[in-house]
């Protein structure tokens, strides 16, 4: 059976971002993610966690202007000193929060320009770097352009020859399945084949963005491969829930059932 942890920026959303922890340890979770703490003091989110007794499984390195439309700086030249000084902001707060996984966003460019793919490349290294020295994993993941038109990281083999090319041991894909079944399909076959170098899995019903089982496609079957393939990492709850997210977690009695 999977591990499962609440998205704290699509869940839960009825209580304030720091009431979402004891909401989620509430409900039943044991491990949360979600996209950014940077709006908070490190020691008040590990306090919420300590608190709750949850894991914090993964979040995003700073993002550029969020409200401005910006989405990463990785593949944006010009922007590689605040890049770095996103790294060390991120890899800061993971130390207080105890997190292994930090996603590396990639930013809005076009992936056929050369110096935005060599800006790209130069960042993931840096970033890979210093998040081995911490023993941190670096995780990338391809974005559907339907959520976030213009996203350089847009195809999950292109992910995976950045992180076969690069070769550092810590840089693994995060494969959503929501993202891949818009981009690509065929999502079963996939995870059979990336799953060497899968460091984190999340998901969602498609085409919906909802719980898992309200799209679709077969999320269970999906999740039950997940156990065939023997992947023991977490599965990160992704989806915004149709209601009040607690109304829409019977979707877990399935795995008790099972």
């Amino acid at each position: 059976m999977p591990f499962f942890a609440a998205n704290l920026s699509m869940m839960f959303t009825e209580h304030g971002f720091l009431d979402r922890f004891r909401a989620a340890a509430d409900a039943g979770f044991d491990a949360v993610e979600f996209l950014f703490p940077y709006d908070y003091p490190a020691a008040e989110v590990a306090a919420r966690l300590a608190d709750a007794e949850l894991e914090q499984v993964l979040f995003n390195l700073p993002a550029g202007d969020w409200a401005d439309g910006e989405r990463g700086l990785a593949a944006l030249p010009g922007r590689e000193d605040e890049f770095r000084r996103s790294v060390a902001t991120a890899l800061s707060y993971a130390k207080a929060l105890g997190t292994r996984r930090l996603h590396m966003m990639a930013g809005i460019a076009d992936a056929a320009d050369p110096g935005r793919r060599a800006a790209y490349a130069d960042a993931l290294a840096f970033a890979a770097d210093a998040a081995g020295e911490k023993d941190i994993t670096l995780l990338i993941e391809p974005l559907n352009p339907r959520d976030m038109p213009g996203y350089f990281l847009n195809s999950f083999d292109q992910a995976a020859a950045m992180i076969t090319d690069l070769g550092r041991p810590n840089v693994k894909l995060q494969f959503d399945i929501y993202h891949r079944q818009i981009l690509h399909g065929d999502v079963l076959k996939a995870l059979e084949q990336m799953m060497p170098i899968i460091g984190h899995v999340q998901i969602a019903s498609v085409p919906g963005r909802n719980e898992p089982g309200t799209g679709e496609l077969d999320d269970f079957r999906v999740l039950e491969a997940l156990d065939e393939l023997g992947y023991r990492g977490f599965v990160g709850c992704e989806y915004r829930p149709k209601a009040a997210t607690l109304e829409g977690l019977d979707w877990l009695d399935w795995f008790e059932e099972c």
